[in-house]
């Protein structure tokens, strides 16, 4: 919890007199050290809303507020002037609040290792082993593409076994058997062979593929000339590989000229930016950022692309984003940038094609970085990042709700809420509801309208039970659901995203309902698969509850076949003792204490609980 700013009356009544120009303000704490330096193009707007009551910032916000003392300010004659003003004032004074770019780099080498069989592996650093090293490359990314990429073509065995000690000793793994690795393991290559095959893949990382694939049909040809079929045939093999991972991949494409694709990934609170660059046709290099608590997400790009690129040697005329800016905002930027490096800038955000392809890996690389700075899969980041984009969300939703109604007949009403944080289950979050309004014939609108009015009346009364507030529900069920419970939130003041999940004739996860229609996702995507866990927690909790309310009400019936025991008594009986095991195990006088009997009434009980 942060600590209210006592400063906040006065920092009120002195943006009240701030001009509505455009420029530069200057945030200052106690000390009067610099802590954030934003831009505006109108200055009493930008500043007060930071100071007003009741603002609901993002936490980084919130937490530059609450050290503010006293700010300054600088008045341009344009937002474009505050731009270039802002991107100054920041290197200078590098303010806590800003993003101040650390990347993950760091010097790389592709190792062969020193064996009778070496391997092709990335190193960080040179080691006294004897071992050959090419490089140093100042791009991890690359280094471990281009290995990669070596192994698959020429097959290259990247297990753990040692060689020639383990030849023949166990059978070849998958990667024989799906034509990912020649299978040396067999012991069918002597050492002379293989090291002319690691030869080449050095080559091939070396020169490129265009270069490998000439050279190699060269000597395919001149083999098939001598009569040597089966090396002629190896290489043809090798061709084919190449040309096979060239159509597919993302590191060649000479068509394409230099670009950078930037994309952003957002766990929490927490963000980060990844640049995928791609210079002189081929990916060239991968630069990743973690920015800490995130901020306002377009204002982030902004302000994250003004830096990297202010301190760069190098601008390539097209650069993708993962979202729209502003019209203003990257007219801007693009004339910034422009003046940097003297030639034409296209900033974009593309929806189609190849560059489509490369925001999305920037994307994957984003959060995989991320993931391992906040301790989550990069899978779990991804899938709520694809689930905010597919529905149209800010950010990425950190506390999904989701509700089901479970029922056998009219009897037995009950509804489970289940509590995803960050992508996975908090179950000290998850509550149960027993329907008190719903009689007769099953009504699930009714149902779900009665559980979600419950729960966040609760919430509206205080109730520490139901004091975290979700930003996205989920109803299991369609677009009928939807509308009968969003009238319900509107009615209550509630603002948060709702909608329904879908199910097909075999009960499987489908689509996500809306109140007018369906979205669907892909079913191999990381934001499908999580609605499907969603969704099928929720039936599971609801259907494990309203099982546990049937059997409560079958040792109910039993317990009322004593004299003496009506369904009141049962019941506290039940509600104490809670399962068969317990009541079996509890003595006369507990008994007696608690339904309020008599000793031989309590005897009675047992002997009946005892054939239960």
């Amino acid at each position: 919890m942060l600590a209210i700013n006592d400063r906040l009356p006065y920092l009120r009544g002195k943006t009240a007199k701030l001009t509505d120009r455009p420029g530069c303000y200057i945030m200052k704490n106690s000390a009067k050290d610099i802590i954030y330096i934003g831009k505006a193009k109108n200055l009493r707007n930008r500043v007060s809303s930071y100071f007003r009551k009741d603002a609901d910032h993002l936490p980084k916000v919130a937490k530059m507020v609450s050290n503010v003392y006293d700010y300054d300010f600088i008045i341009t004659d344009s937002e474009f002037e505050a731009l270039v003003l802002e991107c100054s004032l920041i290197k200078q004074y590098r303010p806590k609040y800003n993003i101040l770019l650390k990347d993950d780099k760091g010097y790389s080498y592709i190792k062969i290792t020193n064996e009778e069989y070496p391997r092709l592996k990335v190193a960080l650093q040179k080691e006294d082993d004897m071992a050959q090293y090419i490089g140093p490359y100042t791009s991890s990314y690359a280094v471990k593409q281009a290995v990669l990429e070596a192994n698959r073509v020429f097959r290259l065995p990247t297990c753990t076994r040692r060689f020639p000690q383990e030849f023949k000793k166990q059978r070849p793994c998958l990667n024989f058997h799906i034509n990912r690795c020649m299978g040396l393991c067999e012991g069918k290559l002597d050492s002379t062979s293989y090291r002319q095959i690691i030869d080449d893949a050095v080559k091939f990382i070396k020169n490129g593929s265009e270069q490998s694939v000439e050279e190699m049909t060269r000597q395919m040809l001149e083999a098939s000339e001598n009569l040597e079929f089966e090396r002629a045939a190896m290489l043809r093999d090798r061709i084919n590989a190449i040309t096979k991972a060239s159509e597919t991949q993302k590191i060649v494409d000479e068509s394409r000229r230099d670009c950078d694709a930037i994309a952003a990934a957002i766990l929490g609170d927490n963000a980060c930016i990844s640049v995928v660059m791609y210079r002189d046709g081929r990916l060239f290099d991968k630069a990743s950022f973690f920015l800490g608590l995130q901020d306002d997400t377009p204002q982030m790009r902004e302000e994250f692309v003004m830096q990297y690129y202010s301190s760069r040697d190098y601008i390539p005329k097209d650069i993708f984003l993962d979202i729209d800016l502003e019209q203003q905002d990257r007219d801007n930027l693009t004339t910034y940038l422009k003046s940097l490096c003297s030639h034409a800038i296209n900033i974009s955000t593309p929806k189609r094609g190849n560059p489509l392809s490369l925001v999305r890996l920037s994307a994957s690389n984003a959060s995989e970085y991320l993931s391992i700075k906040v301790g989550r899969s990069g899978r779990e980041i991804t899938a709520l990042d694809e689930l905010a984009r597919a529905l149209g969300l800010s950010k990425p939703p950190k506390i999904i709700e989701c509700y089901d109604i479970s029922n056998l007949g009219s009897t037995n009403i009950v509804a489970g809420m289940v509590v995803f944080e960050n992508g996975r289950p908090n179950k000290k979050l998850y509550r149960k509801f027993s329907l008190k309004n719903v009689f007769g014939k099953p009504d699930d609108y009714a149902s779900m309208r009665e559980v979600i009015e419950r729960r966040f009346r609760r919430y509206l009364d205080g109730d520490e039970g139901f004091s975290v507030f979700p930003d996205l529900i989920f109803l299991d069920g369609g677009q009928g659901h939807v509308n009968a419970v969003l009238p319900l939130l509107n009615d209550l003041g509630i603002e948060t995203a709702l909608y329904g999940l879908v199910k097909d004739s075999k009960h499987r996860t489908r689509a996500i309902a809306t109140g007018g229609g369906e979205i669907s996702l892909s079913v191999r995507s990381e934001g499908f698969k999580l609605i499907t866990r969603i969704q099928d927690e929720v039936h599971r909790y609801a259907l494990s509850f309203q099982k546990a309310k049937r059997k409560a009400s079958a040792y109910q019936l039993e317990l009322t076949k004593v004299k003496g025991i009506g369904q009141k008594k049962a019941m506290l009986l039940l509600t104490k003792f809670k399962t068969t095991k317990a009541l079996k195990q509890a003595s006369v006088t507990e008994l007696c204490e608690t339904a309020k009997i008599s000793e031989g009434t309590a005897r009675e009980l047992i002997a009946v609980i005892e054939e239960m």
